[in-house]
């Protein structure tokens, strides 16, 4: 049979029919035993199985000495994985570990591992699945899928939009507090009135950051970047219809050059003409090369009152979800330079590809564009 089932050619119903076997589940314990090397049982009577690591009287001292140093590895590998209290193990994080490893050992061989029976283990699972709802489940997924980047709102939204389950903001409030899964909290600026200043080019867009269109509005900054050994800095545009970071770079020094580079992968392969591209009055973009840039790609520039960061507040909004989401948690002296670029990456890949936004219908950036298109 199992030389048959090698050969790829034979169905489990066609060895079945073939020697008569009434269940393939023996069909799948012949070959489980095969892959494992553990010939000897194929040739022991019913019901006269040995458990693992006691292998029949007349066995060789090589198979037994083999079956023991497979036994101490697989000891080594989960004893690291679940931690203790005190003397005794964590019951649910003993749960996904066999829950995690069942493809790969037996619940009896792990449950050895640790002195627990496996009546045991089976009542505190049963007790983990009565404690986790299947509700509490999906929000946790939803969280986790997410990297515990979203509120409460948003998974509410989620529900709704992918199970079709309509429950209360605040009972999925409590499953995230409960679960400690709450999403990171950005920190507050402290407010203040910014007073008026000279206009270099007039403010076009007055705080008005609704586009009907793709390409219609864009925003500009730069932002500091010191989580490396040495300052960063990058310089973003986004498109104000989806909130699309459509352009981005990141560099050492703020030259001109900087953004200019950014401009142009904007551009690139969009119709730019009657396009309102809005910055602050930073010496970049009032410089004679950005302006003429933007004007030759027909572009029509737009500027905040000096000092007055709510003029440009999406994008600044932006950079701040940039620290706070993704380096917040981080320490500057365990970071490279290297590693800090391959964060930012990481990051604009995920907010145009997969976090979602309550103002496009729980759709991501990308995915909104596509379906208005």
């Amino acid at each position: 049979m199992i030389r048959l089932k090698l050969t790829g050619e034979w169905t489990n119903r066609e060895i079945m029919e073939k020697f008569g076997i009434k269940s393939k589940t023996q069909i799948k314990t012949w070959m489980r035993w095969y892959r494992k090397g553990e010939d000897h049982r194929l040739a022991q009577p019913v019901g006269k199985q040995y458990t693992y690591g006691k292998g029949p009287d007349d066995d060789s001292e090589l198979a037994q000495l083999r079956r023991k140093v497979t036994y101490y590895e697989m000891r080594d590998e989960l004893m690291g994985k679940v931690p203790r209290n005190r003397k005794e193990v964590v019951p649910e994080i003993f749960v996904e570990v066999v829950e995690s490893l069942k493809d790969r050992f037996t619940v009896t061989e792990i449950c050895q591992c640790f002195d627990i029976s496996r009546p045991t283990y089976y009542r505190w699972r049963n007790r983990a699945s009565r404690e986790m709802p299947e509700l509490h489940t999906l929000i946790i997924n939803i969280c986790k899928q997410l990297s515990h980047r979203v509120g409460h709102r948003t998974v509410k939204d989620l529900l709704y939009k992918d199970h079709k389950i309509q429950v209360n903001r605040k009972t999925v409030q409590k499953v995230m507090q409960k679960y400690e899964i709450q999403c990171r909290v950005k920190v507050k600026r402290q407010k203040y009135i910014a007073g008026e200043s000279k206009i270099v080019v007039p403010d076009l867009l007055k705080q008005n950051f609704q586009a009907e269109k793709p390409n219609q509005k864009w925003v500009t900054d730069i932002t500091y970047l010191p989580y490396g050994p040495r300052m960063q800095y990058l310089s973003t545009i986004m498109d104000l219809y989806n909130n699309e970071i459509i352009a981005y770079k990141i560099s050492d020094s703020q030259s001109v050059d900087f953004v200019l580079e950014t401009l142009r992968e904007a551009c690139n392969g969009r119709d730019t003409y009657g396009v309102i591209l809005h910055s602050d009055q930073g010496a970049q973009y009032t410089s004679y090369a950005f302006q003429a840039l933007a004007k030759e790609n027909g572009i029509i520039t737009s500027m905040s009152r000096k000092g007055n960061c709510f003029d440009n507040a999406v994008i600044e909004s932006f950079h701040s979800s940039l620290k706070s989401e993704e380096f917040a948690t981080q320490l500057r002296a365990t970071l490279t330079s290297t590693i800090v670029i391959e964060k930012v990456v990481n990051y604009m890949y995920y907010y145009n590809y997969i976090r979602p936004f309550s103002k496009l219908n729980c759709h991501t950036p990308v995915e909104y564009r596509t379906v208005a298109a």
